[in-house]
């Protein structure tokens, strides 16, 4: 080899060595941001564990906030080049800004924009160095990533920080960040009348919000059907002051069953102004307790509750529930939509339901209880009262029962998840379909058993009164939809509409017997030693007749309260259909 050839070899390695250790000596690799791969170089990553780590000086953020994030080599390894970018999790998006105040880094302008990515300015070995990062506005959980060049040719990627996360909790990013389930849709987990829930995928599982106004807790489960149970369920639970994150799983409409499994990391919890928040990190994908299928799967229906709980922390029935209205893919960041509310048979139970109890049957036992001497006309060989509570009893049992087969038509079985709703409900159905039939076999009017009947169907008539009313209570309580409970208010108003006429006209009633009875001494001994009661009997019956000359004081309580009832029925119907 000629002394030319030798130097030629020589100068080669040297200029080799310096692009080796000096391939875009300046750090101006804006090209790269994207990728965060080296564009010098067609060698790979490095399959090795990195001898780098990210330091950030803390793991919670609100926008504004400015956090240190260092890399530093481990183990005195040391490295020559590498780029620095904040990325959102599960949605991978560039976020953020950064400055730097070390010479040896420089910001660059990415695709995301300016001051998005940090990289090096010269080519010196490095052991750390540090860049500030000022968080955007938005919610969604950062993690920084960096690429980081030892040589050349020989660099890691993938090396990363531990997830930080948002102190606030905003829809500002649904959709592009994260998927979110709300109701109502579209609403603000700052509101008081919101539930809301957020996911996105992070490396081992998923970033989960969820806030509701409660006290006690709030719940996402997660389904391979519309029914309760055999679903993955979090729970975030506040009692005695503390709050508590837990995973559990539910066998039916039951408590849920809590895990022994590791939940969650990067919890952060708070109740403010009657709203609870939790996010949490899981660290594992969703598991369905008997899942035949593949636990990759990332498609669910999405169940959202609230409801109270216990000081122990124990959670009690939920008192709000929305469901996704199909199935959902997590790994998207699509809107869901809630169930587009209850059906038209359902509606429509609770229509009938409605009539059934606040006017044909409340009207019917008060034509049985008050109105035998206003309306004791004979029709149809029967008197007036009688054959109009026949009617309408009769009325309210057909309503009953074709109201009862509309929901069970529509649920297609029997379902337990709307709670006592549905028991109340069969208990109405069951004894209003034996009031009748009792009836028909009831004894002679002047059997010396009769009164057993009398007592048993009265007995019979208030206990199914008592659970229609409160069954309806349940019911509204399911398809109200509004913050305020509205629904349940009004039924409150007219329960207690009820009581105040059954006050009313049972006190009628019991002036007019007390008149009848002193009208009528049984001996002149008697007479004579009750001479100041038949003289009270006297003003008694002048004052009942002053209110009862040209028509029966208990038609014109009747008139009034079916007023008052259909007041209440019309706005109750109005409500129905609107939820």
């Amino acid at each position: 080899m000629t002394e030319m050839e030798n130097s030629l070899m020589l100068f080669t390695c040297v200029a080799g060595y310096f692009v080796a250790v000096s391939g875009y000596p300046s750090g101006q690799i804006s090209a790269s941001c994207d990728t965060m791969l080296p564009s010098h170089s067609g060698n790979s990553a490095q399959s090795s564990a990195a001898p780098y780590n990210i330091i950030v000086s803390k793991t919670t953020f609100n926008a504004g906030d400015i956090i240190t994030v260092t890399i530093q080599s481990t183990s005195g390894s040391k490295f020559m080049g590498f780029l620095l970018e904040a990325r959102s999790v599960g949605g991978d998006w560039v976020t953020g800004s950064f400055s730097v105040t070390d010479g040896n880094a420089q910001t660059l302008t990415c695709s995301a924009g300016a001051n998005t990515a940090v990289s090096h300015t010269n080519p010196n070995v490095k052991s750390s160095i540090s860049a500030s990062w000022t968080a955007p506005e938005g919610d969604a959980p950062v993690r920084f990533r960096a690429t980081v060049l030892s040589s050349y040719s020989t660099f890691w990627t993938g090396v990363q920080s531990d997830i930080i996360v948002a102190l606030q909790m905003s829809n500002t990013t649904c959709g592009s960040q994260k998927k979110c389930f709300t109701s109502p849709d579209s609403c603000s987990p700052s509101d008081n009348n919101c539930l809301f829930m957020s996911a996105a995928p992070s490396s081992n599982g998923y970033v989960f919000e969820m806030s509701g106004a409660t006290s006690g807790y709030v719940a996402i489960g997660f389904s391979s059907d519309t029914k309760m149970g055999n679903d993955d369920v979090y729970i975030c639970t506040s009692s005695s002051g503390n709050i508590t994150v837990q995973r559990a799983y539910t066998t039916g409409p039951v408590t849920p069953i809590t895990t022994n499994t590791s939940t969650a990391g990067s919890i952060v919890t708070s109740y403010v102004n009657g709203v609870l928040k939790c996010s949490f990190i899981t660290q594992s994908d969703i598991v369905l307790p008997s899942q035949q299928r593949s636990s990759a799967t990332s498609k669910y229906y999405i169940f959202l509750v609230s409801g109270p709980a216990m000081a122990n922390g124990q959670i009690l029935q939920h008192t709000k529930v929305t469901m996704s209205s199909s199935i959902v893919d997590l790994s998207s960041f699509q809107l869901v939509s809630a169930q587009s509310g209850a059906s038209s048979l359902v509606l429509g139970h609770g229509a009938l339901m409605l009539i059934a109890w606040m006017t044909t049957g409340s009207i019917g036992m008060i034509m049985a209880r008050y109105m035998k001497s206003a309306a004791g006309k004979p029709v149809l060989g029967k008197a007036a009262w009688f054959q109009t509570h026949l009617m309408l009893m009769v009325l309210t049992v057909i309503l009953t029962i074709i109201a009862f087969i509309m929901v069970f038509v529509e649920v297609a079985g029997w379902s337990g998840d709307t709670g006592a709703h549905p028991v109340l409900g069969c208990i109405v159905m069951i004894l209003s379909f034996l009031q009748p039939i009792a009836a028909l076999f009831r004894p002679d009017p002047k059997s010396s058993r009769r009164f057993i009947f009398n007592w048993a169907h009265r007995v019979n008539a208030l206990v199914i009164k008592i659970l229609a009313v409160a069954a309806i209570f349940l019911g509204l309580i399911l398809v109200d939809t509004t913050p305020s409970l509205w629904m349940a208010k009004v039924m409150g108003g007219f329960f207690a509409w009820e009581v105040l006429f059954y006050i009313i006209l049972e006190t009628i009633m019991q002036l007019k017997s007390k008149v009848e009875h002193r009208r009528k001494p049984e001996s002149a001994e008697l007479q004579q030693y009750t001479a100041p009661a038949t003289q009270s009997a006297t003003q008694d019956k002048d004052i009942y007749e002053n209110t009862n000359k040209k028509i029966q004081v208990e038609t014109v309580a009747l008139l009034v309260f079916v007023a008052g009832n259909l007041a209440f029925l019309i706005s109750l119907l109005v409500g129905i259909g609107n939820s």
